[in-house]
């Protein structure tokens, strides 16, 4: 219920700053949950490159076995490789990541000081 004292400007003023407030709190709010669904992006990402390094690296091996006939041992180092240069990509895949979220949501805060005396 309107106060009868207050004039039209003050209510009007009132209620913007209540809007904003309102529209502050849904904003930090959603940007929280995209970047929730980013960083699980983001880890489902690497998850692809480690597996389709390693599973690329056993067809190459595979088909290095049926044409050089070096059975297993194209299997072997095709697979060693693709596991090697999955992890290389992994590695550089969240470098990029890690500078992406640092440039859109700031650098990582600092964790509070732990409570816990070490005995």
């Amino acid at each position: 219920m309107p106060n009868p004292d207050e004039s039209r400007d003050e209510a009007l003023q009132r209620l913007n700053a209540r809007a904003k407030a309102l529209e502050a709190r849904q904003a930090q709010q959603v940007s929280h949950d995209a970047a929730a669904a980013k960083v699980s992006g983001y880890g489902y990402r690497l998850i692809g490159v480690l597996i389709g390094g390693v599973f690329v690296g056993l067809a190459f091996g595979a088909i290095a076995d049926v044409v050089l006939g070096s059975r297993p041992w194209g299997m072997i180092v095709g697979v060693l490789v693709g596991f090697g240069v999955s992890i290389w990509m992994a590695v550089r895949s969240a470098q990029q990541m890690s500078a992406e979220v640092a440039r859109e949501y700031g650098p990582p805060a600092d964790l509070p000081p732990d409570d816990e005396d070490e005995d």
